[in-house]
């Protein structure tokens, strides 16, 4: 989901694998999950065609034995890239895996043994050299992936016919850095030349092939012709997941209604469409009934075809306009609290020992248990996506499946959270201010800017209240990850930033993880005490204001270079990965507090 999800290349102890598409997945082991409004907006980006969110495939062990049915489930995976090379140093010889030279080592009894070996020398097959995948691979921005055309580039875009054995290519290291200038490939034909001559965009276009548009993971190919790249196998930059996320929230006021939300659609859209005496002898075998058996069936029998009906989705409008925060910000900021299995609320009390500190807030709520469900609907590769997920142009986001999907992978984290409001007053005053004003507009143009550089479709600008509460809670996540227990990138944030007629501005710090470490409730006791959160906050602000590497961190010009962030760096702002939806970007901490230009700019929130 993550960081290895379908159409990414993942590292096994002998073998690198490309992680197949929904095509190959067995689907009945993957176990539905409910999340309405999530599946809405899936569908809003894929079509009226989803109908379920899955889990991966999984069975839990029944036994100790590795060749029982549960341990041949799972994700499935094929060889990629499909080009080895020999690790004997004598040797180095580079080709692809179906030639007769490589062989399997198979390993039954221990499945992470098996490996390539290449057959260069004599004895048995066990005393054979490793082959190991080729180092480079070949991506365009549409998301295909495919070999390195290493015939095509050694004999300088004249590849040989088929079935020549006078060509042998070697993979050969000169130095000691690893670096491209110093890899080598040579064929017995004496042609030749150095990888540093397919490393970049000017060069790749000069010396590579078009794309082929290729998708291994659904072993396809398509028309493309743009231009490619040459990666190194296991880059960064060849995959980027497209994930949807979205936390549970209480559907009605009504507890039958809360617990049927929790069930599949596609379930209790099935028994709609049996009649009621075959549904009573159905539903008490299903897993949902023990949770609502108290209602009594006829209750549950009315709130099941009140639910279908309310989700009978229309026709999805594809223009990403489903609004997942207002709902989440509507829940945060109403008076009552919640006590729901998956959602639970509290308000800190006594906020005027915390208006001490931090007068720019309104108001504190305290999550002690949260959902987190994530979709994956798509991938894309060389860059990611730029802001939101929702809004990134279609025809970057490479598919799952070869038809339209009919589902769509999905997983469940639970965690605790901390979220605060911005009173609305404070950020309006602000806001109107001149010289944010001129420091907005400044921020915008390097958006701009950043954008024609990359030759990107002109895109919405966040405005400067998202990035003044992005950057504030960074700020935030570095200052609690020291308090809380959990590491830096074990803090995840939501911010909520609108204008208009429902404005918003707040932000949720959370963990979300998929065992007992995001609930340690590290977070809430944080904020249980409005002095000891109010004190926090002002450590936070305070470390805010000088970064070590002032003055140029603090003299970062978005327009002259070009940049989606202001004051902001690695030794301040930036987050983990993990921790920030947005990829660093659309960050300021000038916005927050005055930094040491402060006499010049004076634009923080925060005297």
């Amino acid at each position: 989901m993550h960081t290895f999800g379908i159409g990414a290349v993942a590292d096994m102890p002998n073998l690198s694998v490309a992680i197949l598409g929904l095509d190959f997945w067995d689907r009945f082991r993957c176990d539905p999950i409910a999340e309405p409004r999530l599946l809405a907006a899936v569908r809003d980006k894929l079509g009226p065609q989803v109908e379920t969110l899955r889990s991966p495939p999984f069975v839990a062990p029944t036994s100790t034995n590795v060749y029982d049915e549960w341990a041949r489930v799972g994700v499935p995976v094929a060889i990629f890239p499909r080009w080895l090379r020999c690790t004997r140093r004598q040797c180095q010889q580079l080709g692809p895996v179906t030639a007769a030279y490589f062989q399997l080592d198979a390993h039954p009894y221990r499945p992470e043994r098996s490996r390539m070996v290449h057959t260069c020398t004599n004895g048995s097959i066990r005393k054979q050299p490793t082959a190991v995948p080729a180092r480079f691979v070949l991506a365009c921005e549409e998301g295909h992936l495919d070999d390195f055309p290493w015939m095509y580039f050694a004999h300088k875009g004249v590849e040989p016919p088929p079935g020549e054995d006078v060509h042998t290519l070697k993979f050969v290291e000169t130095g000691t850095s690893g670096e491209a200038a110093n890899v080598l490939i040579r064929c017995t034909c004496e042609q030749g030349r150095s990888m540093a001559e397919a490393i970049g965009p000017a060069n790749a276009a000069q010396n590579l092939p078009a794309c082929r548009g290729r998708h291994p993971h659904l072993g396809t190919f398509e028309e493309c012709g743009r231009p490619v790249r040459a990666l190194a196998l296991g880059a960064t930059n060849a995959w980027f997941p497209m994930l949807i996320k979205a936390f549970t929230l209480p559907v009605a006021d009504d507890p039958l209604e809360n617990a049927l939300a929790e069930e599949d659609f596609s379930v209790l859209k099935s028994l709609t469409a049996i009649p009621q005496e075959q549904a009573r002898s159905i539903m008490g075998g299903m897993a949902f009934w023990p949770r609502v058996e108290h209602h009594g069936f006829d209750a549950v029998w009315k709130a099941i075809h009140r639910r279908v009906a309310e989700l009978a989705v229309t026709e999805p409008s594809g223009n990403g306009d489903v609004d997942l925060a207002g709902p989440e910000w509507r829940v945060f900021t109403q008076q009552d609290v919640i006590e729901l299995e998956e959602l639970t609320t509290k308000r800190v009390a006594n906020m005027a020992r915390l208006h001490e500190t931090a007068p720019y807030l309104q108001d504190v709520v305290l999550v002690p248990r949260l959902r987190e469900v994530s979709a994956l609907y798509g991938f894309t590769r060389i860059d990611a996506p730029e802001f939101d997920v929702l809004t990134t142009d279609s025809a970057r986001v490479a598919p799952l499946s070869v038809e339209a999907p009919t589902w769509v992978p999905c997983a469940e984290q639970r965690g605790e959270g901390i979220f605060l409001r911005f009173d609305e007053n404070e950020i309006s005053a602000w806001e109107a201010r001149p010289e944010v004003q001129a420091r907005a507009k400044e921020l915008r143009a390097g958006h701009e800017r950043w954008r024609a550089d990359r030759r990107l479709e002109p895109e919405e600008w966040p405005g400067i209240r998202y990035v003044l509460l992005h950057s504030f809670a960074h700020a935030l996540i570095r200052e609690f990850a020291l308090e809380s227990g959990y590491s830096a990138a074990g803090i995840a944030e939501r911010v909520y930033a609108r204008g208009g007629d429902e404005p918003m501005a707040g932000v949720l710090l959370y963990t979300a993880a998929a065992d007992s470490e995001g609930t340690l409730g590290g977070l809430v006791a944080l904020g249980e005490s409005p002095a000891r959160l109010g004190t926090l906050i002002k450590q936070a602000v305070e470390a805010a204001r000088l970064c070590s590497s002032d003055p140029l961190c603090a003299e970062h010009a978005p327009t002259d270079q070009a940049r989606l962030h202001g004051a902001a760096c690695h030794a301040c702002l930036f987050a983990a990965e993990t921790s920030c939806h947005r990829g660093n970007h659309y960050l300021d901490r000038a916005l927050v507090v005055d930094t040491v230009l402060g006499g010049l700019a004076g634009v923080g929130l925060v005297a």
